[in-house]
């Protein structure tokens, strides 16, 4: 990792504190708080309305600028996430297509052995063992095709 991605990682950090502060109800009372004391400070005489409003607008200016720039920061690396999480989601649906197609081919077989033990097996006791094993068999696929049909459902 070099100091840019470090540098750059720290101050994603920031801005992502910064916009989560900003929307809190400590920073609505913070500011609240520095805007009464911002006005009082004239009434009593300790700083002149002019100063006192250039002083204001320099700072919430400065404030609304960085704000701007650290929630957009945020938004940039939310939607980065987001397509992230879509590649991921696509690539699990492929899958699932791919298992699905699979167990398809396998009920197929499963069908065709079926058919095939009834002309060709006569003795009961192996064809009853072969029948329990392929209904053990569907009964595991039918659960991996429920299995399937629930994830393709989410």
């Amino acid at each position: 990792m070099t100091i840019h991605d470090i540098r750059k990682i720290r101050l994603e950090k920031i801005a992502d504190k910064a916009t989560r502060w900003i929307g809190s109800t400590t920073s609505l009372i913070v500011h609240s708080i520095a805007f009464i004391v911002a006005f009082v400070l004239p009434l009593i005489h300790v700083i002149s309305f002019e100063e006192m409003l250039l002083v204001l607008t320099t700072i919430v200016s400065l404030e609304a600028i960085y704000l701007s720039i650290f929630i957009q920061m945020s938004v940039n690396k939310n939607s980065q996430d987001i397509e992230i999480i879509q590649e991921d989601v696509g690539e699990i649906q492929e899958d699932i297509d791919e298992i699905q197609k699979d167990v398809d081919e396998i009920q197929e077989d499963i069908e065709d052995m079926e058919d095939e033990e009834e002309e060709i097996i006569d003795d009961s006791i192996i064809e009853k063992k072969e029948a329990d094993a392929l209904a053990a068999i569907q009964s595991i696929l039918l659960k991996l095709q429920k299995d399937i049909d629930l994830l393709k459902h989410k």
